[in-house]
């Protein structure tokens, strides 16, 4: 249960994926999601939806509604009487938290269905009131956890320290499309060829520390290093904020910013037109971005907050700094002078055969072994 289509981003990538790996294993799965995801007046987005094709090979039922309790009951008694084995919450925001709670309650009156949910976070990286309750509500249902981070696991004790659970990175996004030249994914987003690319990925949120990049940008000889900073993201942050600060900095003619969510079809353009993904996040617990990054094999640079450096080897695939625009400059700037896109590459090639999808699916069958009714 969680986001898929017609909805879109990285929640329902992964579920998607998921799904689909349990059937490549051969068992039956499907994906309930909603018909109310957020209120229109609660999403900072353009729109919540998605323009690509529903997927052919995945059955995805629109059955939830997060805001109608009523719904909640009637969804929880027709999974109740369905009794699958194994009902798996991917959860990400206490908002979500009454919803998903009240569903878990429900479908456990069985005594068949195990609930196993994957957390995305369990403290998220923007507060608000009642996140702690409708957390502790959601979880205590629950029979057992997988963690995609370690700093998600340690999170997840100040709630329970119990209940079975298990760690499982964030596998690989694999279902972008494949690998593109170079030169033939500049050539698709119209980008001069005769410049280098650093990129910043993804909803642009003030946790996801822009700012730092757009600083340590500012610092680094563009010219010597024949510098562009891509840019590809809508933004759920303040965008004055942002252009103001590419203004002052004297920036405008070296940022490229495409203010847009990106389809699914385009993520690889964007990720092979690049030398080096930059997540200069100041909090975070994992991020799909990285894995993508692994697909398509670009060198990546992360902060040392939450569990980003647990998934980039420090000097091996790419760089782990602090927050400081000048420690991210400095990377950044190594990684060109010192000519380090060849050998991390040839690293991320062995180190992407950590993060498989049927790693994630066996732990999840195996926390469901252990489950006692």
């Amino acid at each position: 249960m969680g986001t898929a289509h017609p909805f879109r981003g990285g929640l329902a990538s992964y579920n998607e994926r998921l799904i689909r790996q349990f059937q490549e294993e051969g068992h039956d799965a499907e994906i309930y999601t909603f018909t109310v995801q957020y209120p229109n007046f609660l999403f900072p987005g353009k729109t919540q939806f998605s323009e690509e094709p529903a997927p052919k090979d995945l059955k995805i039922s629109r059955k939830v509604n997060s805001i109608k309790p009523s719904n909640w009951i009637k969804v929880g008694k027709e999974i109740r009487d369905l009794k699958p084995d194994i009902l798996i919450f991917k959860y990400w925001l206490p908002f979500m938290g009454p919803c998903f709670g009240k569903i878990a309650r429900i479908v456990k009156k069985n005594g068949h269905t195990k609930v196993i949910t994957v957390l995305d976070n369990v403290i998220p990286h923007e507060s608000r009131a009642g996140d702690k309750q409708f957390t502790k509500y959601f979880l205590k249902p629950i029979d057992a956890f997988v963690s995609m981070s370690k700093s998600v696991e340690h999170d997840l004790s100040t709630f329970d320290t119990e209940k079975p659970r298990d760690f499982n990175p964030h596998p690989l996004f694999d279902n972008f499309g494949p690998i593109i030249e170079k030169e033939k994914a500049k050539q698709l987003l119209a980008l001069d060829p005769k410049y280098n690319y650093i990129l910043f990925f993804g909803i642009i949120r003030d946790y996801k520390g822009l700012d730092l990049l757009l600083n340590a940008f500012s610092s680094m000889d563009r010219s010597a290093l024949n510098l562009k900073l891509l840019v590809a993201g809508e933004y759920y942050a303040n965008e004055e904020k942002y252009k103001n600060q590419i203004k002052v900095l004297g920036i405008e003619d070296d940022v490229i910013v495409v203010n847009k969510f990106i389809k699914d079809s385009e993520v690889g353009q964007y990720f092979c037109a690049s030398d080096i993904i930059a997540q200069p996040y100041k909090s975070a617990t994992q991020s799909g971005v990285t894995q993508i990054a692994y697909h398509f094999e670009i060198p990546i640079l992360v902060t040392n907050v939450g569990g980003l450096p647990e998934m980039v080897p420090h000097e091996k695939v790419g760089y782990v700094t602090s927050q400081s625009p000048d420690d991210i400059a400095t990377a950044l700037t190594r990684f060109y002078k010192d000519s380090k896109e060849d050998a991390f590459k040839e690293n991320i090639r062995i180190e992407k055969l950590k993060y498989t999808w049927d790693k994630l699916t066996s732990k999840i069958l195996k926390l469901a072994e252990n489950i006692k009714r």
